[in-house]
């Protein structure tokens, strides 16, 4: 019968019986947890010296020379990975008549466990019976991809600390959100949630699962900056694991820095996971290289509440891309800005409403025209606006294009 068993190795000693690929690889993953490793084998391998030179996490020194019964004594764990079946079993043995849990395959008393990290749940597979490492690294990975979906409900049950986690959702598609966002919102108590790039992922959240709606649009600020920070702590103190989900990217005209500094400053636990900002992800979906050999090889990313700035006027005139982000209102002005610095009047002009959604809309002009043909289309936010040769109509669909591009 076989059990299974979560060992905390961190700052035990563990012995690994070969310094060849498997026991190197072995040795990695224990030095990962903690463990000081001990890794033995006549020739060891030049991976094994460079991992002994900088272990991931834990201590990691390499006994040139042939396993002895003495190595046995004082280990916590011993893995052997000889590629000796009689080396092997003789280790197994003496672990046998010590009490030291010993994988060494159906010889051993422990099994090695195939397993996936999710925050701070893990989840392990094991043969039962004759070791079937293959399989079981199949069913792991498929339980992994199944907890990483989001749906499966990964909230504790149990009283624990308070924690706030800030998580990138993307352009809008929840499709396009990361797994570790997922993961974040799979263990939530709360999510604080904004008003764009959100709403797909709150669909999919448990009926339980309580959302605190905060977001912004351009005239109407429901909450203040300073109110959502002192909500964020305070439902951290309450022992609460709390989302605060922002469109894009957190710390990408997001106001998550604030948002971490507040929760530092009150010694609350925070991370970010990062999220795909709209910056990048919606001229791609439009069909838009933000950089194409030959024609733009650096971009620069503006707000448009900050309006003209001159860096953006800079980059322009040096044939960079640049992006607008909440520039609806101020596109006008940033054009006429661009005139007056002496911008080719002719420079593309692209407009994606709607980004990465199913009504994504794109409007084509130039520095000249974009005023006029945004009111004609009655172009509303949230929209990305590009400006550069890169921003053409089908520069991706132009065959020339490419070759020109190839010949550059």
């Amino acid at each position: 019968m076989t059990t299974l068993l979560g060992l905390d190795l961190g700052g035990r000693r563990v012995v690994v019986a070969g310094a060849g690929a498997v026991g190197t690889r072995r040795a990695r993953g224990l030095a990962a947890e903690g463990a000081h490793v001990v890794l033995i084998d006549p020739s060891p391998s030049d991976a094994a010296w460079a991992l002994a030179a900088a272990p991931p996490g834990g201590r990691v020194e390499v006994a040139e020379r042939a396993v002895t019964e003495a190595d046995v004594e004082g280990a916590w764990l011993v893995v052997t990975a000889t590629a000796n079946p009689v080396v092997d079993a003789a280790v197994a043995q003496w672990c046998e008549e010590r009490r030291t849990w010993c994988i060494a395959g159906a010889a051993g008393s422990a099994r090695s466990v195939a397993s996936t990290r999710h925050d701070d749940l893990v989840v392990g597979v094991v043969s039962h019976g004759e070791p079937d490492p293959r399989r079981v690294a199949s069913v792991r990975d498929a339980l992994g991809l199944h907890l990483a979906s989001g749906r499966v409900d990964l909230r504790r049950q149990r009283g624990h600390g308070g924690r706030v986690v800030l998580v990138g959702a993307g352009p809008g598609d929840p499709d396009l959100v990361t797994l570790a966002g997922l993961l974040a919102l799979a263990a939530a108590d709360v999510v604080v949630a904004d008003r764009l790039g959100t709403t797909g992922l709150l669909d999919r959240l448990p009926a339980d699962v309580e959302v605190v709606h905060v977001g912004k649009t351009a005239s109407h600020h429901p909450v203040p900056q300073a109110e959502i920070n002192r909500l964020l702590v305070e439902r951290a103190r309450q022992g609460q694991s709390v989302v605060r989900l922002k469109g894009g990217d957190p710390l990408v005209y997001g106001r998550g820095g604030e948002e971490l500094h507040a929760c530092r400053a009150a010694a609350i636990p925070v991370a970010v996971v990062p999220g795909v900002s709209a910056a990048l992800a919606v001229p791609a979906l439009a069909g838009i290289p933000l950089t194409q050999r030959g024609m733009a090889t650096s971009v620069l990313v503006s707000s448009g509440h900050a309006g003209a700035e001159p860096a953006a006027l800079a980059a322009l005139a040096a044939g960079a891309t640049v992006v607008l982000l909440m520039a609806v209102a101020t596109l006008g002005e940033i054009c006429a800005a661009a005139l007056a610095a002496g911008v080719d009047p002719g420079l593309p002009v692209a407009i994606v409403e709607d980004g990465s959604m199913p009504g994504q809309r794109v409007s084509h002009a130039s520095v000249s025209t974009a005023a006029a043909v945004a009111a004609e289309a009655g172009v509303r936010s949230p929209a990305v606006v590009v400006i550069g040769s890169v921003a053409a109509r089908g520069v991706l669909d132009d065959p020339a294009c490419a070759t020109e591009a190839l010949d550059a």
